[in-house]
């Protein structure tokens, strides 16, 4: 038998503290909270709440049963990530620990199962602020929600088994490309002798190349054989609008009976940043770009498999961006899986912000550096590693360790830094800046000479623009919501027409709760082109219209179309996000003009915004019904209808999924909207909405909240078992059609 895998995320025993007692494996824990995986240690209200109420130490125990078949085997359990420091046992035993929380590790627990009986396998949870462990030491701008929020599995291998696999693809713009897959062997059972190495590259479950080794096996851990496929033709590359994907299958078997296989996926394509800009298989792509934190409303960190891969396809099909930097930390495999399979070029970084501790912690931030590049580096989508703590001083030979360690993990990609001081030691392969010079006066962002401080062009990415510059809830006024998308059209038009900008990544997609040292006084940093639950601002509109009208046609006009929105009574300048070809504008039926996009002071945008200067009529006189018309080709493609006079009608309930998995947890998010007789959002209606659930869901959050703006999304959650789940939500005016999830 080759290795086992056994999810270990359903039925685990939580309580909100600690006490040496808890570790005995017949302690009685009658007074724990049955929970499933990814956890909470707290759930939170979505603003105006203390971080420090999940800032404490707790514990959980997981009960299983291991077979006497697995005896002669090596046991261990694989945690994806535990928030901060994790401490494990096992029947009462120590097996290990880890300080991090964005990487995963694994503990061996061989030699303390007793099989065919109960085992108790208990984690110590430290969810506090520990100045030995990055981000920690200072203040951060961004909370880390504690628990163990990502998954756990129980792995069960030969004691001869692959540690991991790094499958790089190589010569990928030449005819006859390369797989060198290395291979990292361990061997704990002391074992001698020959064993067979195969690796096989696969497309659609079709083998298309294969070589078979007999190689001599080597004691100890992550023995390295390499193994080499060669001359491959006719293989696709990977790309934003093609990410043609491989499966690299590996196999060791020894004639003592052992036996291993690994699977990874890959993708054949050469990123590069250079002086001269960024790319992509030969082919220059500017590149445009949000920062994503992986928190959501309520359980901070700790959602599923669905919810993560959704805000990649945010990213790609609502946003229409081409890159994602993950800010502050590595993200959820899922998430980087799903980038994988859409398109979505990331750029990963280790956990950090402006703070740089002593040598202890230096230590764990040179580990991230290995767990996050171990762990990722076959993904195709991955170009960039961070080897830096964001925003932080200058540290030579702190840097040079983190960047030297990179590369001689992965020399198939460049390593960049985040900085946002000026002429900064410049030791990765790419400058990377966080530049907000843009306050909505005429400079946008600064030449990179004068942020490097070389004599010379370097490869050079703007990480960072706007976000805490002119934060914007969405529910703010027409006004600033308007300004907050055209600061984002500024930056990205800028950074288009500088030849040496390889590109810039926006501060950023979604608002996420934070320290009272920052935000707006609530927990909440409302930096986001969209808000926590994914619900676009004005600004979100600007990133969805840059994209080819053959794809999808965007027309959002950026107004609520009401006189008294607006200082002075005034209703101009109408601005269009859009990628068509002209807008006409009619008021009460009349048409008041053709408008173009504004090519002369957006001339590096594909698809610049439309702005109306005049529309007849001043304060006091009667106002009209709208139409937006979009033309493509000379013929009406799309249209949007304004009302004069908005008067909420309906809730409307839209749902990501209506099919969920059971076992494991899975969610889907409904979104709810107060519309008015037009079908447009009433964007000052905060009234409040309940939630009735039946069937095995629950709802994450309370059941009785408010409109936020006129919307807001819910997440449900499966509980483990099949069925239909039933969700009602009404308002003290409405209420929205039931909305039906199975459960499969």
């Amino acid at each position: 038998m080759s290795r086992e895998n056994i999810s270990l995320n359903r039925d685990w025993l939580y309580i909100d503290n600690f006490k040496e007692e808890y570790i005995d494996r017949y302690y009685d824990d009658s007074s724990f909270t049955a929970v499933n995986l990814p956890h909470a240690n707290k759930e939170v209200p979505y603003n105006y709440f203390d971080e420090r109420s999940y800032q404490f130490i707790s514990c959980y125990r997981k009960k299983i049963v291991i077979g006497s078949e697995n005896k002669d085997k090596l046991l261990f359990i694989d945690f994806e990530g535990v928030m901060t420091y994790a401490k494990v046992f096992c029947n009462g035993q120590y097996v290990g620990e880890h300080k991090g929380g964005y990487t995963p590790f694994s503990v061996e627990i061989t030699e303390k199962v007793n099989f065919d009986e109960e085992n108790v396998i208990t984690v110590m949870v430290d969810s506090t602020e520990r100045a030995d462990i990055p981000p920690f030491g200072y203040v951060i701008d961004y909370l880390t929600f504690g628990g163990i929020y990502r998954e756990v599995s129980l792995r069960i291998v030969d004691k001869v088994y692959i540690n991991n696999v790094f499958a790089k693809t190589l010569d990928a713009l030449k005819e006859d490309k390369k797989v060198l897959a290395e291979v990292y062997v361990n061997n704990q059972g002391n074992l001698k002798g020959d064993f067979n190495l195969k690796v096989s590259l696969c497309a659609d479950n079709k083998v298309i190349a294969e070589k078979e080794e007999v190689l001599e096996l080597r004691d100890g851990l992550n023995n390295k054989y390499e193994i080499m496929l060669d001359k491959l033709k006719a293989i696709k590359l990977w790309d934003i609008d093609s990410p043609s994907l491989y499966e690299v299958k590996i196999s060791i078997e020894g004639c003592e009976g052992y036996k291993d296989s690994f699977n990874v996926r890959v993708g054949f394509r050469e990123a590069v940043v250079t002086e001269e800009g960024f790319y992509l298989n030969g082919r220059m792509l500017k590149i445009r770009g949000l920062n994503r934190h992986q928190s959501y409303p309520y359980v901070g960190y700790a959602m599923p498999k669905r919810a993560q891969r959704k805000d990649a396809d945010i990213l790609k099909y609502e946003l229409n961006i081409n890159t994602v930097r993950t800010s502050h930390y590595p993200q959820s495999k899922h998430f980087l899986d799903r980038c994988d399979e859409i398109g979505l070029l990331v750029f990963e970084e280790i956990p950090g912000w402006q703070h740089i501790g002593n040598e202890e912690w230096k230590a764990v931030a040179c580990e991230n550096v290995r767990e996050m590049i171990t762990r990722d580096w076959n993904h195709p989508s991955i170009f960039l590693w961070g080897v830096r703590i964001n925003e932080s001083q200058d540290d030579h030979d702190f840097y040079s360790r983190t960047n030297a360690i990179a590369h001689e993990l992965d020399n198939t990609r460049q390593t960049g830094g985040v900085r946002y001081i000026l002429n900064s030691d410049f030791l990765e392969d790419v400058y990377t800046n966080n530049d907000f010079i843009h306050t909505g006066k005429e400079i946008v962002l600064r030449n990179q000479k004068a942020i490097t401080g070389l004599d010379k062009n370097v490869p050079y990415l703007v990480t960072e623009y706007c976000g805490h510059i002119y934060p914007t809830k969405r529910f703010d006024n027409e006004e600033r919501l308007i300004e907050h998308a055209l600061r984002h059209f500024r930056v990205q038009n800028r950074m288009a027409l500088d030849k040496n900008i390889s590109g810039a990544i926006g501060w950023c997609a979604f608002d996420y709760n934070t320290h009272f040292d920052f935000g707006s006084g609530d927990r909440i940093c409302y930096h986001g082109v969209m808000d926590m639950f994914r619900i676009p601002k004005f600004a979100a509109f600007m990133y969805k219209s840059q994209v080819s009208p053959e794809k999808e046609l965007v027309l959002e006009p950026l107004t609520l179309w009401s006189r008294g929105e607006r200082n002075e009574g005034l209703i101009v300048p109408q601005v269009v996000c859009t990628n068509c070809e002209a807008v006409e504008l009619y008021v009460e039926g009349k048409l008041l003009g053709k408008y173009y996009p504004d090519k002369e002071n957006f001339a590096g945008l594909e698809y610049p915004p439309v702005f109306i200067h005049e529309i007849p009529g001043d304060w006091g006189v009667s106002w009209g019904d709208a139409e937006f018309k979009g033309y493509i080709n000379g013929k009406e493609a799309v249209s949007k209808i304004f009302s004069r006079n908005p008067v909420p009608k309906a809730i409307t309930a839209a749902a990501d999924d209506l099919t969920l998995h059971s076992g494991d947890m899975d969610s889907t998010r409904i979104t709810y909207k107060i519309v008015d007789q037009a079908g447009n959002l009433v964007p000052y209606i905060n009234e409040s909405i309940e939630f009735e659930i039946s069937g095995p869901g629950e709802i994450i959050g309370p059941k009785l909240t408010a409109f936020i703006g006129g919307c807001i999304a819910v997440w449900v959650r499966t509980t483990g078992e099949k069925g239909s789940i039933k969700l009602k939500a009404r308002s003290s005016r409405f209420e929205a059609e039931e909305i039906i999830v199975e459960v499969l």
